[in-house]
């Protein structure tokens, strides 16, 4: 069985103002590191992480003896034109897209639409998933029975809806900054193609 623990990064200032932070590599805001700095971890074998500082950062901070190992797949979706625009209705500056026609016609296509510029939805799920799988067979490779992992919301969210037990849809697995999962799974299923993380406790701050 291998354990393993999936973390979502800390907060960074986009995060903090509800943008969309994809490729956009900003680091963690003092808010972020401070809250991440009163944590701490259970001991891990070996980190995998996400390329971008945000991660990297976080991973030093969580687990500063761990030894690393980027997985470029785990990095955040590229939103296009999206990227560093706020979201949020409740932002002041909301208007950034929300008069975008083109922004419009994505939000009415339910998310299925590839970001202006940017990677389609399956595209980046897709992208994280074959992250995933190739972690998970360098930990049956090497004999690791206990690992983390330090990556983006939408990372764990992609992972999850594929993976996840109990099955959830890509939405229900939201994580705050600093937040994530444990989950455990079969090598010996996972060897057979049942391939499934079993989520046993949320990683709450």
């Amino acid at each position: 069985m291998i354990k393993i623990a999936m973390i979502r990064h800390g907060k960074t200032y986009g995060n903090t103002l509800g943008r969309y932070i994809g490729v956009t590599d900003e680091p963690l805001c003092e808010e972020g590191k401070k809250e991440l700095e009163q944590r701490t971890m259970d001991t891990v074998e070996l980190l995998f992480v996400s390329p971008l500082k945000r991660c990297l950062e976080t991973a030093d901070i969580l687990y500063p003896y761990a030894k690393q190992v980027k997985i470029p797949e785990f990095a955040e979706c590229n939103f296009g034109e999206f990227e560093n625009k706020n979201h949020q209705a409740s932002t002041d500056n909301y208007q950034e897209v929300k008069d975008n026609p083109i922004y419009q016609e994505w939000i009415d296509s339910m998310a299925t639409l590839a970001f202006p510029g940017g990677e389609s939805p399956q595209q980046f799920k897709d992208r994280c998933i074959a992250g995933f799988d190739k972690m998970v067979d360098t930990c049956i490779r090497r004999h690791y029975r206990n690992v983390a992992m330090v990556v983006h919301g939408g990372t764990i969210m992609s992972i999850l809806e594929q993976y996840g037990v109990p099955q959830k849809s890509y939405y229900d697995w939201r994580v705050e900054n600093g937040c994530g999962y444990h989950l455990y799974l079969s090598e010996q299923n996972w060897k057979m193609g049942r391939r499934e993380a079993v989520v046993e406790s949320e990683i709450r701050r």
